[in-house]
């Protein structure tokens, strides 16, 4: 196996920036076509060690609210109880519980994805995409990555039958990472 050697230096906390990043998903719409969206609030940290990247965190919360696909209407029955129930359930979470280094710049980060009050495991993979100092002097880290989920395993099952015999919406909803993260500068 190949593996990168992370800089030491990338050690520490890291605050997602959400002017650099997207949270998004992609699912299929009458299984001809693929509808896009994201959510345009969200925070997550991350505790990065370069030299044993197992011993990483991660850690993210989504305002439900913020679903936005470029549809209105749409966008207002994703946050009803049919889909997302963001009046009851306003945030979905991600906690995680591993962090492997499988190949060159390839992570796989595993953990407990909550939406709608019922939590299961899900891994994400992630490709490192380097780090830089931005021109205000912050350090940042990149990486996208993306992973599927079943929604019905979330509790969000409405779907309606085509004429057809397919089904409106697909069950599998693949979710995508463009992830640029801010280094935070510990005060002593």
């Amino acid at each position: 196996m190949t593996t990168i050697t992370l800089n030491p230096a990338l050690t520490g906390q890291y605050q997602l920036d959400p002017i650099h990043s997207r949270l998004g998903f992609v699912a299929r719409h009458v299984m001809v076509t693929k509808v896009h969206g994201a959510f345009a609030t969200f925070e997550a940290t991350a505790c990065l060690d370069a030299d044993t990247p197992s011993s990483s965190t991660v850690r993210v919360s989504i305002d439900v609210a913020s679903v936005e696909t470029g549809n209105q209407m749409r966008d207002e029955h994703l946050r009803s109880n049919d889909f997302l129930d963001a009046a009851a359930f306003p945030q979905i979470t991600f906690v995680s519980t591993a962090v492997d280094h499988i190949g060159a710049g390839t992570f796989q980060v595993t953990g407990d994805l909550t939406i709608k009050g019922v939590t299961r495991p899900v891994t994400i993979d992630l490709e490192y995409n380097g780090s830089a100092v931005d021109a205000q002097g912050a350090e940042r880290v990149g990486f996208e990555g993306k992973a599927v989920i079943n929604r019905t395993d979330f509790g969000v099952s409405f779907n309606a039958v085509l004429e057809t015999g397919g089904v409106m919406i697909s069950e599998k909803i693949t979710l995508e990472f463009d992830i640029s993260a801010v280094k935070v500068a510990l005060v002593s």
